[in-house]
């Protein structure tokens, strides 16, 4: 029972165009899910074993994104594999406190001085459009050649974590490098023709409707892996995207070299984007739809940044005059 219910799972996933990792996790927490009550099938259970297992995580201390993950996992085999609504539940449980936390920014000073640090020009590019453009590292491993529009000098973004597509302006700075790196990519991409290989990932849908497109440059990635590796879903031998742990390596390193002490992912490239673009007088539903962000509020917390940087009113006791 679990294993072809777990395989239907895959199969809406993949029909909805989530990431494999996206994948990996649901399957996981679907599977925990069962197993935690005994392999009943979840059809025969509702809101009262939600809320159960929910708490049965946060007793065992797990971090509140976990446990979100697991509640995100769980809803959506109810809503979109068994077909059975969780809207109107009003699910209860304990849940693990989530500590708020301000994230991290870089002055621009700081954003050059790891730009600076980088020396290999791919590692740069990618960096650069980390912040150039506030990408997710998943948006930037996702690029392909096609969403690339240097006539209207934008980059276009498919299927972000809002499954809303979004076009942004292209840095005008990293055109010659973006064509030195589409030049990389058709290299590459030619050699792996003759070398028998050359197709890329396509999600479901297109590549029923396109079956030939898998081979064509425009739906190669932008950064192509070093490698050819085996697709995990179809078994199939090809080269896929850069690793963003890769990513991560290049950013700790240059961060390091630069002498900066600030913990930073490459997602604080991210946040220093809308900072600064909101320093520069962006006004903040513009800032929205740049990020993709379905929520205004999840936006106004770089208002917030903002205004505490600005803020030189306050002031230590140690600054004060003292007579």
């Amino acid at each position: 029972m679990a294993r072809k219910l777990l395989d239907q799972l895959r199969d809406v996933i993949r029909l909805k165009h989530y990431s494999y990792q996206t994948e990996k996790t649901y399957v996981h927490w679907a599977k925990r899910y069962i197993l935690f009550h005994k392999k009943r099938h979840p059809k025969d259970m509702g809101r009262v074993e939600i809320e159960q297992f929910l708490t049965h995580l946060a007793n065992q201390g797990v971090a509140p994104p976990t446990q979100n993950q697991a509640f995100n996992a769980i809803i959506f085999l109810y809503n979109q594999v068994l077909n059975i609504s969780m809207e109107n539940q009003n699910i209860q449980a304990l849940r693990a406190k989530r500590r708020e936390r301000i994230p991290v920014v870089l002055s621009p000073e700081e954003v050059r001085s790891i730009l600076s640090a980088i020396k290999n020009p791919t590692h740069h590019l990618m960096i650069s459009l980390l912040y150039g453009c506030g990408l997710r590292i998943s948006e930037l491993a996702g690029l392909r050649i096609m969403n690339l529009d240097f006539a209207y000098q934008t980059i276009h973004i498919l299927d972000g974590k809002s499954m809303q597509d979004r076009t942004l302006p292209m840095p005008i700075k990293l055109i010659d490098g973006l064509n030195v790196q589409i030049e990389v990519a058709q290299r590459i991409h030619n050699k792996d023709l003759i070398d028998g290989f050359g197709s890329v990932y396509m999600p479901n849908a297109l590549a029923k409707k396109y079956p030939k497109a898998s081979k064509e440059f425009k739906w190669q990635f932008l950064f192509p892996s070093s490698k050819i590796s085996t697709d995990p879903r179809s078994g199939e031998r090809r080269r896929h995207h850069f690793f963003p742990t890769n990513v991560s390596r290049v950013i700790k390193k240059a961060t390091k070299a630069a002498g900066i002490s600030k913990k930073i992912s490459a997602h604080t490239f991210r946040h220093s984007y809308a900072t600064h673009m909101l320093q520069n007088g962006t006004d903040i539903r513009t800032i929205q739809s740049l990020l993709g962000h379905k929520d205004i509020s999840t936006t106004m917390i770089y208002t917030h940044i903002v205004r505490q940087l600005s803020d030189k009113t306050v002031r230590s006791p140690l600054d004060f005059e003292i007579s």
